[in-house]
């Protein structure tokens, strides 16, 4: 089974999950912080994240997705969106954006009060 490792300014968390998985299942999995207003449809680009570490490795980039991916912000040749991206059975290394990050928070008030009274949200430029 692939690891799969999330990072953002917040937390590190890793699963072992099986190949075939998206991202965002992954995600789901381990807790990683990672958005998704449409509910991992291919409808909007809040799911953007930076592979950095087993982009080769990854499901081929369909029409769909690189065309909702020109939507997001601060995209790279490493971009995914992560409720369309499978693994395979490579490790992968995942970077959360801070769109994708931010859309989590928004997406989850309690979690981002608790990071405000903490003083750990919004990041500090």
């Amino acid at each position: 089974m692939p690891k799969v490792t999330f990072k953002s300014p917040l937390a590190e968390v890793s699963a072992d999950v099986p190949a075939g998985t998206t991202l965002l299942d992954a995600a789901e999995q381990c807790g990683a912080q990672v958005g998704h207003s449409c509910g991992g449809v291919c409808g909007c680009s809040t799911c953007h994240i930076w592979v950095r570490k087993g982009l080769d490795s990854l499901s081929e980039q369909t029409d769909a997705e690189a065309d909702r991916l020109d939507m997001g912000f601060d995209v790279r040749p490493y971009s995914r969106l992560s409720c369309q991206t499978e693994l395979a059975q490579e490790d992968i290394v995942v970077e959360i954006t801070e769109e994708s990050l931010t859309a989590f928070m928004d997406e989850n008030p309690v979690i981002r009060r608790g990071l405000e009274a903490q003083g750990k949200w919004p990041l500090k430029k």
